[in-house]
């Protein structure tokens, strides 16, 4: 008997199954809701990703301060990884040929990349702007690159990204109503050629980004426009830019109910605890941002009742943990006084420890919102976390 026809049957149903896996579509359920809050499931053929969910950032392959297995280990679901930043270093080709950002960076789970339009913005000096695309000058060594619609998804593609950002301006906060539409038109043009270029990839999506600033007509033209070019979920642009948490909650009152409703949801940028669970409460079903792992590597650390600076004094003889309900391993096993004297001794493991244990906290804090939003208990749940930051931090000793 040949050994194809022993092992062939094996063969083909191992080939079969991993089409399967690779066809699978990327899907979004809504399993309950409590007020305008949503909790959901956004299943990827390499993980689920569990709604509200927070995003930790690793723009360059890696939260800093974390391994991979140690970021898991908070309960983070899903990565956030950044095109403009990997396409300057150590480049998206690079990657490619190492085996894609999952295998680069040893995550496994789903990887968001967004798709450089906040540079388009942030590093205004160091680029110039056309209806082609932008050409930037790299802030690493001052070569020239360019990003267009079609580039970033090739990029992102070469990357190996589940879920695909269109390429987009993110419009500046205190733009004119002239300005933003500009911006926002000149968006919505490029999300159309971002589509066309992403083609058709199973197993992947592709998320338009909604843009108007802080104007009720724009937003609502932008998220028509996008609906009626279609994609696997919408991301509310432009926000938390530096225009204020009220401003930034009064467009959340109605920018996401423009946006399809059985789609996911991402508020990107965001952001402070209280604006999560603000965003959240407006029908927000994902965030990120880079406060967790910054905060821990200067020092600050957030509990349920505060943010704690570590580096006060008032901690040095403290032997209680940052937060004696905490479960990750800066409270378990370290004082206060022992995280205070490793920061100030500019130790590694203080950066290490505080992003750990912030990153803990913000899945914590997700995963609460998510069974609140179950039991329809969300305003009863914001009451709760609103007068526990209330108290403030323990008293000192």
């Amino acid at each position: 008997m040949s050994l194809f026809k022993f092992f062939g049957p094996w063969l083909l149903l191992i080939s079969a199954a991993q089409t399967r896996v690779m066809t699978k579509k990327v899907s979004f359920n809504i399993n309950g809701q409590s007020g305008k809050a949503r909790c959901g499931v956004l299943s990827t053929p390499k993980g689920e990703i569990r709604t509200p969910a927070f995003m930790p950032v690793g723009t360059a392959a890696t939260v800093k301060a974390m391994m991979t297995e140690s970021v898991r280990a908070t309960g983070a679901d899903i990565l956030l990884g950044n095109t403009y930043h990997l396409m300057l270093r150590p480049g998206a080709e690079r990657i490619a040929s190492l085996g894609g950002l999952h295998k680069f960076m040893n995550w496994s789970q789903p990887i968001l990349t967004d798709s450089g339009g906040f540079q388009v913005m942030s590093l205004a000096s160091l680029r110039k702007m056309s209806e082609r695309g932008v050409t930037f000058k790299s802030h690493i060594d001052g070569s020239r690159y360019e990003l267009s619609p079609e580039r970033s998804m090739e990029i992102q593609k070469l990357l190996g990204s589940d879920i695909v950002m269109a390429f987009d301006e993110c419009t500046p906060f205190q733009a004119t109503q002239e300005e933003a539409r500009k911006s926002m038109e000149l968006s919505m043009r490029w999300a159309e050629r971002s589509k066309h270029a992403f083609g058709h990839r199973p197993g992947h999506a592709l998320f338009g980004i909604q843009q108007g600033s802080v104007y009720y007509e724009q937003r609502a033209e932008s998220a028509a426009f996008l609906t009626g070019i279609g994609f696997d979920g919408y991301a509310v642009g432009g926000l938390a830019v530096g225009e204020g948490q009220k401003a930034m909650f009064d467009v959340l009152e109605y920018a996401p109910s423009m946006l399809p409703f059985d789609k996911p949801r991402y508020l990107m940028g965001v952001g402070k605890p209280d604006d999560i669970v603000g965003a959240v409460k407006r029908g927000i079903d994902m965030m990120d941002c880079v406060l967790p792992s910054r905060s821990g590597r200067t020092g600050q650390a957030f509990t349920r009742r505060s943010v704690v600076n570590i580096k006060n004094a008032r901690h040095q003889d403290d032997p209680r943990p940052l937060d004696e309900n905490c479960t990750c391993p800066a409270c378990r096993n370290y004082s206060r006084a022992y995280l205070h004297h490793v920061f100030k001794a500019q130790e590694m493991i203080s950066a290490m420890l505080l992003t750990w244990h912030n990153l803990h906290y913000f899945q914590e804090l997700m995963s609460n919102m998510r069974l609140a939003i179950l039991e329809d208990k969300f305003e009863l749940f914001e009451k709760y976390f609103h007068n526990t930051r209330a108290d403030g931090d323990i008293e000192q000793i």
